[in-house]
């Protein structure tokens, strides 16, 4: 269970790591690609922020993620500048790919199949 304080500072980072995406993304993994921010889970000393991340338009989904890792020095830095006055220390940070949605698709295209196959049973009207 997270507290209070950690729920606060996971919002914190979730909004403005956002910002750092959308100015710096786009030099590191191309304009094309869709780099959302889903959820920040924070380390109960808040020493280590999970940044889950969710990736449009591309096939290869762990590419843009490597690109991060590559530059999570920079990153950290863009986020320290803009947090530095509203948390005692920068955390760490680590990228993690949030594929819900991915999910979501694919059992909605399974769901359809077995409507559409009639393995669904009989539905009542």
């Amino acid at each position: 269970m997270e507290s209070k304080r950690q729920k606060q500072v996971a919002e914190l980072i979730k909004r403005n790591f956002s910002i750092v995406l959308q100015q710096e993304g786009g030099y590191l993994y191309g304009h094309d690609v869709l780099v959302t921010v889903t959820t920040v889970h924070m380390s109960p000393d808040l020493a280590l922020a999970k940044i889950y991340l969710s990736v449009f338009n591309t096939e290869n989904k762990q590419e843009p993620l490597l690109m991060l890792e590559t530059e999570i020095i920079r990153l950290r830095q863009a986020l320290g500048q803009r947090i530095r006055k509203l948390v005692r220390i920068i955390p760490e940070i680590a990228f993690y790919l949030d594929d819900t949605i991915d999910e979501m698709y694919r059992v909605e295209e399974l769901m359809s199949r077995l409507h559409r196959d009639g393995q669904m049973g009989k539905e009542d009207k």
